[in-house]
């Protein structure tokens, strides 16, 4: 089926997974009861051109097939190569071999993290699974690919679920419709599909029937001995037509026959019309569960809410958002998440096996000119569900060893900052570094942390705290004593972040967050080369990424607004590249 109209949705939808390759979507008109394409009457042969090698089923092999595996030689040899530049960065995960896009079927299996994420190998460019390994979350290993294409044009975003015996992964496979593939083997190296073709296709049987559902990213988990899926995408049940975000439930007992049950997501009010649903996760988080996406229109959002079991329906209870700005430029694209184990590598002191490890993609804020820079990944983050009655719903602390990665200690504090007047920290300085500052604001409406400052401050990236600044908790019920309580804000802002002419400036990335009266500010910082992330009170975290030039660009200073503020404490540490052998 071709038709000249190009629905916007299409194009929108077609880039949760891809910038290239959107011919799938581009070349037809959105109908939610009608399929994306006519079925060809012969599949074409989508083999890829990438080298494909078969591992042993023992670690003790696999390890030694990696050592003179060309991929990997050709992998460290890329990282050689780029480690000069600038604004490569020491400790966020990056491709070796091209650039990447969204994070997929993060899973821990056998004591040991996977990352995979959409690769564009330099031999095909179509998205193939990437694939990285690590002990602590922290430190990335770089592996061969993992998924590749064939039948399916292109491996396009999905989930894994992790089972005793084995790692399930699910993903949308362009042209045909959304895949199952399996591995068992100790570095997950081996993958086999579970079907010649789509488990669930985006083409209606051999009745002609139109399906009710779209076929797009999907996320996966079992109950009760049964499999279940989600599929991302659209319905037009907005006002006057517009579309809002869907999600489509499936249910299957060998992962090869799908049945199609209902739309899954009740009585949100957290998604926007024009959201639509793509890199879907859904995993219990504490005594609840948490579905997360990524939308075009409106960046990384999650809902909090209820898992109906008996109903398979989800009962939105809260929600909020991960991108407070566009995504691009320069802002957090999709997530991949994962259960947390109860004990895992990586894992913080207390970790109660409660939480969710995410990670996100990051965007350019530039033109793309060297692969690395089209994106790389957040540091990964655990979520935890706050306790009932929290004016925040979600805590977000960094995830990982980064401790690991600390060298040439530094502190400054306790000391007052007078108002109005900028304290540069005298050998506090760096381009790759972490940032542990305790403040307590006093009365003054914002406190000022300053990274990335060159000496005349032609260059500089702002972290601002704005105190009680005018967000009120009207969501209390009347007769709480939260009721109108202010949010503070968390914001960064870039405008005079980087002297290249080809960066794309952007509004700043600007969070609310709950801070109590009586309560001070904890600025938990990473900045790594051309990354900035900033954790707030272990309950809210903003992220962009941006370009300092200047070798001197790497001041750190401090400034209270209108009063007096108190630096309780500041820590600052130099940081290790996670690549270092």
């Amino acid at each position: 089926m071709k038709s000249p109209n190009l629905f916007l949705f299409l194009a929108l939808l077609s880039l949760a997974c891809s910038r290239t390759g959107t011919e799938e979507f581009n070349s037809v008109k959105y109908e939610p009861n009608k399929p994306q394409l006519d079925k060809p009457a012969e599949q074409p042969d989508y083999t890829s051109k990438v080298p494909q090698f078969t591992f042993a089923s023992t670690l003790e092999e696999q390890e030694e097939q990696l050592k003179t595996n060309p991929l990997m030689l050709r992998f460290k040899e890329d990282r050689k190569k780029w480690a000069a530049d600038p604004h490569v960065p020491l400790y966020h995960f990056y491709s070796p071999d091209n650039r990447l896009n969204d994070p997929n079927g993060l899973s821990y299996w056998l004591g040991r993290w996977h990352l995979f994420f959409q690769a564009y190998p330099v031999e095909d460019s179509r998205q193939h699974w990437g694939h990285a390994v690590s002990e602590d979350l922290i430190h990335w290993r770089d592996l061969p690919f993992a998924i590749y294409p064939d039948p399916e044009y292109q491996c396009f975003s999905g989930a894994a679920l992790v089972e005793d015996d084995r790692v399930i992964a699910m993903y949308h496979g362009t042209r045909l419709g959304n895949m199952v593939a399996t591995s068992s083997d100790p570095l997950l190296l081996n993958w086999d599909k579970v079907t010649d073709g789509a488990p669930i296709s985006m083409f209606p049987g051999d009745d002609g029937k139109p399906l009710p559902y779209r076929v797009f990213d999907p996320c996966i988990w079992k109950k009760d001995g049964m499999y279940y899926a989600l599929s991302g995408g659209q319905l037009s049940r907005g006002p006057e037509g517009k579309f809002t975000r869907a999600n489509w439930l499936f249910r299957s007992q060998d992962l090869a026959n799908w049945e199609y049950l209902h739309p899954f997501i009740e009585d949100d009010q957290y998604s926007l019309v024009g959201d639509d649903g793509a890199c879907p996760y859904f995993w219990p988080i504490g005594d609840k569960h948490i579905y997360m996406q990524y939308s075009h229109m409106s960046g990384g959002k999650y809902l909090i809410g209820d898992y109906k079991k008996d109903q398979d329906k989800f009962a939105v209870t809260g929600g909020g958002d991960f991108n407070f700005g566009p995504s691009g430029p320069a802002g957090v694209h999709a997530p991949s998440a994962a259960p947390e184990p109860a004990v895992h590598a990586g894992a913080p002191d207390g970790a109660s096996g409660k939480g969710v490890i995410v990670i996100f993609n990051m965007n350019p804020g530039r033109k793309v000119e060297n692969y690395y820079d089209g994106m790389l990944m957040t540091l990964p983050r655990r979520l935890t569900l706050l306790p009932e009655g929290s004016l925040d719903n979600l805590g977000q602390e960094p995830a990982g060893d980064y401790a690991s990665l600390r060298y040439h200690p530094q502190k400054v504090g306790p000391m007052t900052l007078p108002a109005n007047k900028e304290i540069v920290l005298d050998g506090v300085q760096g381009k790759a570094m972490e940032i542990i500052a305790e403040i307590d604001p006093k009365e003054s409406s914002m406190i000022e942390l300053d990274v990335f400052r060159s000496s005349d401050e032609a260059e500089v990236t702002r972290i601002l705290f704005y105190k009680s600044n005018g967000y009120s908790n009207r969501s209390a019920s009347r007769t709480s004593e939260d009721f109108g309580k202010y949010f503070s804000s968390i914001s960064i802002e870039s405008s005079k972040s980087s002297l290249l002419p080809d960066i794309r400036s952007r509004a700043p990335e600007t969070a609310q967050v709950f801070i109590d009266e009586d309560e001070t500010v904890k600025l938990h910082v990473f900045i790594d080369k051309s990354v900035v992330e900033v954790f707030v009170n272990g309950r809210q975290c903003v992220a962009q990424r941006v370009y300092p030039t200047l070798a001197n660009s790497d001041g750190v200073s401090l400034r209270a607004q209108g009063t007096d503020a108190e630096l309780v404490s500041l820590e600052a540490w130099q940081m290790k590249s996670i690549y270092e052998e």
